[in-house]
């Protein structure tokens, strides 16, 4: 398939490399994860990552990326992503999402994360539901990864589990291949679509991230600082993500809590391919 000439196949010393990376990023993320409360404003939290990215030697990758102004994308509420760290002091109900990206020795680890914001926050179930199923919707997806699954199946994955909980899939915003580059093929879509390509081999590295709004309403706007995205109807938005590596029976959650995890995937892609097969006969 020639679309899949595009997507990097990593060598065993890149995946160390992107390994690495993807677990630095992991202990960042949960360094300044631990800094939420109401009152806290999203530019300490920024500094704090700066801070945590000196202490293991690396470099926040958005910073300066396409001229981002900081080193953290933090999105509260409404906004999906790209959210810029300001003087805002953070409420007791907001919800915040700290999507983290950090390069070491020449190779990116990225991952992000959604998190209630106070008690209020904990005990509202909307607010709740939407962060339980971007979790939810990734984790399926990852589940069926591994070589020869099509990467088009993850959109089939995502999008039921969604709707199911009420919420809409954001279509403009994909997964990505990622390694020696902060973004590259494959484009990974979270929803249905003709658009995705490319089959998952042993090498490939990228990142699921799905986003979900509450609601029916999937679209999105940009704000005037052409970074950060809002839901187009103000309801809450939630998104989780990680660093993926493809092995010979399944995948490797590179950025994974407690370091890198194997799962043999194959019973779940046997399953899937079967699903695929039966939608394609109809």
């Amino acid at each position: 398939m020639v679309e899949n000439r595009k997507i990097k196949v990593n060598s065993l010393e890149e995946q160390e490399g992107v390994r690495l990376a993807a677990k630095l990023a992991r202990e960042a993320l949960e360094e300044i994860a631990v800094l939420i409360r109401p009152g806290i404003t999203t530019d300490e939290i920024d500094r704090k990552l700066v801070e945590a990215s000196i202490k293991r030697e690396c470099y926040p990758s958005p910073l300066g990326y396409h001229g981002y102004p900081k080193s953290v994308c933090t999105s509260v509420n409404e906004v999906i992503c790209h959210g810029i760290p300001d003087r805002r002091k953070l409420k007791d109900g907001d919800l915040i999402n700290l999507d983290v990206t950090l390069f070491h020795n020449g190779f990116h680890g990225d991952l992000n994360a959604t998190y209630p914001v106070g008690e209020r926050a904990q005990v509202d179930e909307p607010l709740m539901r939407v962060i339980r199923t971007a979790r939810e919707c990734l984790d399926a997806s990852i589940a069926i990864c591994g070589p020869g699954m099509p990467y088009s199946e993850i959109g089939h994955i995502i999008e039921p589990i969604a709707e199911r909980n009420g919420c809409a899939v954001v279509r403009n915003y994909t997964g990505h291949g990622i390694g020696r580059v902060f973004h590259g093929p494959p484009t990974v879509y979270h929803h249905v679509t003709k658009k995705s390509y490319g089959i998952m081999q042993p090498g490939h590295i990228f990142t699921i991230e799905p986003m979900v709004n509450l609601g029916d309403c999937g679209k999105d706007m940009e704000w005037p600082d052409n970074w950060t995205i809002t839901t187009k109807d103000g309801a809450l938005s939630a998104a989780a993500e990680e660093t993926l590596l493809i092995t010979d029976n399944g995948v490797e959650i590179l950025t994974a809590k407690g370091g890198a995890r194997r799962l043999d995937t194959t019973k779940a892609r046997e399953r899937q391919m079967e699903a695929r097969l039966a939608r394609s006969s109809k």
